[in-house]
């Protein structure tokens, strides 16, 4: 049975069901078996992915139906994934976007779209969720209209076709009131409006890489579409940069295609056919993989410079060694490079003293997520404050902008204006969005927004969504007001005794309960007031033998404060770091010391 190819992606904002969609793709095309047993949000198999609900890698799938193979590649909607999904735009000839029949055109919509749009994609708009009750499908259309017209999409791009579907019930639908039915009218769309690769493959073989992922067997996996020509396993390849350079040459000793969930081996492919290809040990994404006699690069997508860095150092806390078991600088070190290799939007960088290392990355989020993972597989280590990396531009300092779209209740729109203006950033649309919500945009200096995010949700009692997207280097805004309060800092090392800390209640907020083990430096609260206030959590209540008349009464204490690694790595100030272990996150100052800290002080204000 010939099979007639067909290579898209879907592009969507976070949250908004790329992911259940593509189950849904699976079950009805026959890719799973009626009785075989598969998770909820089958594509997202990273623990991370399962846990936060969200799509970090980007990966390739394909689905058999009526004697089409449609190639499916399910994109991350965050903005810190954003260098991703304009690479794999490369590899295909359609997208899908899904857009939320509530929420609408987002500003990470906004983002991939026009990346597809540049390349002369026509897009199959998809209404998802539309059997929301706050569904507004029609107003939403308008708005993916304007978006496209914004965005300078050419008249057949405006000639866009749309279904109405629920991805989570696995219905399409022309008729926006449909409530049931299957996913066949989005098979037949795609079939239909999306065009075959048309690559020539009587040409020699070439290949641009796009995703990479190292094997434990097979070393380097080079992920990408065929461009032109064909291959067979063990055929002569060479890697060439952007500029043209040959960097490697080998064989490919392992073709592999997607077949549903899974990689399965194949003996050749030909133009048009996604495929990952195992056999060179420095290639990397951007490079082509061509037949020898092919000196020419396939056109590619620079990788986006970071805008962001951490230092990640050992942990040299009282209680380091406890609880991980990956602990030295070697080991850091190793873990980084290996992550920098396959990760290609994060750069390190090693310190002089050979203890801690620069990571550069996109935003918090995917800086979050190295942490997380790494805490998971028994490091431990320190983390500094974020900062952003500037830019000389004619001898001018700039600094990288974000464009922050938040929706709120009316009531609190007035309290973001304000905090968000107080940290430089520029208000440039403000409109209601209908059920009593308001949509603010905003350009602000990615300095502004570190550390914003709690109080935001704290600001909106934890009802307002805030979407951050790289928009630019602009000139530098001058400096930002930091945390308005001061901590409370352990001046004792033990286990924290509920009367010390009932003392000290009336002093701040705590940040850890009785029994805690703290130590000299370490950040056990925040202060009511602006200073920073070193206080013992250890004082035990003084024993006499003079017995009161009444007993004393149980000590009930505020439950204390429990930061994410994320919360915490935006609240720190910095002098302070995060020290992050596979069972604990800890808030600490730098230097635990305190004749040091004054020291440090001394010499920043002098």
């Amino acid at each position: 049975m010939s099979t007639s190819l067909r290579n898209i992606a879907i592009i969507a904002h976070v949250d908004h069901g790329k992911t259940t969609l593509v189950d849904q793709l699976f079950r009805q095309s026959g890719t799973f078996r009626e009785n075989q047993r598969i998770e909820e949000r089958a594509m997202d198999s990273g623990d991370l992915e399962k846990e936060r609900g969200i799509t970090i890698l980007a990966k390739c799938t394909s689905v058999e139906w009526h004697g089409h193979r449609i190639n499916i590649v399910d994109t991350p909607g965050h903005a810190d994934f954003g260098a991703e999904v304009e690479r794999i735009l490369s590899m295909v000839d359609g997208v899908i976007l899904l857009v939320d029949a509530a929420e609408g055109a987002m500003p990470q919509t906004k983002f991939v779209t026009g990346k597809a749009l540049a390349l002369g994609l026509r897009p199959i708009v998809v209404v998802n969720k539309i059997d929301r009750p706050d569904g507004r499908p029609q107003e939403v259309l308008d708005e993916v209209f304007d978006l496209f017209v914004s965005l300078d999409a050419n008249d057949d791009q405006l000639e866009f076709p749309v279904l109405y579907a629920s991805g989570r019930d696995g219905y399409a639908s022309e008729d926006q009131d449909a409530r049931q039915g299957s996913l066949d009218p989005l098979f037949d769309l795609i079939t239909r409006h999306v065009p075959s690769p048309g690559l020539d493959p009587t040409g020699p073989f070439s290949f641009l890489a796009t995703l990479l992922d190292r094997d434990n067997f097979m070393g380097r996996v080079l992920t990408g579409r065929v461009q032109s020509g064909a291959i067979k396993v063990g055929d002569p390849i060479h890697a060439i940069d952007m500029d043209g350079k040959v960097i490697e040459t080998g064989r490919a000793t392992k073709l592999m295609s997607f077949r549903g969930l899974e990689r399965v081996p194949v003996e050749n492919a030909e133009a048009g056919d996604i495929i990952a290809i195992a056999g060179l040990e420095k290639a990397t994404v951007s490079n082509t993989i061509a037949s020898p006699e092919v000196r020419e690069p396939i056109a590619a997508q620079p990788i986006d410079p970071p805008t962001l860095a951490m230092r990640f150092s050992v942990n040299d806390s009282p209680l380091a060694g406890r609880e991980g078991t990956k602990v030295t600088s070697r080991m850091i070190r190793d873990r980084l490079l290996r992550e920098a290799e396959t990760n290609v939007a994060i750069r390190v960088t090693e310190s002089a003293d050979k203890d801690s290392f620069e990571v550069a990355g996109r935003g918090e989020l995917q800086l979050g997520v190295v942490i997380e993972t790494m805490r998971r597989e028994g490091f431990e280590l320190g983390i500094s404050r974020p900062r952003v990396l500037f830019r000389e531009e004619n001898g001018a300092r700039m600094e990288p902008y974000e464009t922050v779209v938040i929706d709120v209740d009316d009531e609190y729109s007035g309290t973001v204006v304000d905090k968000m203006q107080r940290r430089k950033a520029d208000l440039t649309e403000m409109r209601p969005s209908g059920m009593g919500k308001t949509r603010i945009t905003f350009s602000a200096p990615s300095r502004g927004l570190i550390g914003y995010h709690g109080e935001f949700l704290s600001d909106t009692r934890g009802t307002g969504i805030m979407n951050r997207l790289f928009e630019k280097y602009g000139p530098y805004k001058g400096p930002i007001e930091g945390r308005g309060n001061g901590v409370l800092i352990s001046n004792s090392t033990g286990d924290a005794v509920a009367y010390a800390l009932n003392m000290l209640e009336e002093r701040g907020e705590l940040f850890i309960g009785p029994q805690a083990t703290v130590y000299e430096g370490m950040l056990i609260g925040e202060n009511a007031k602006p200073d920073d206030l070193e206080v013992n959590p250890l004082r035990a209540k003084q024993l006499s033998n003079v017995r009161s008349s009444g007993k004393d009464e149980a000590i009930r204490l505020t439950p204390p404060r429990r930061m994410s690694l994320e919360q915490s790595i935006a609240y720190i100030d910095d002098d302070e770091m995060v020290e992050v272990t596979p069972k604990s996150i800890r808030l600490r100052k730098a230097l635990l010391d305190p004749h040091e800290r004054k020291k440090a002080r001394r010499k920043v204000e002098g």
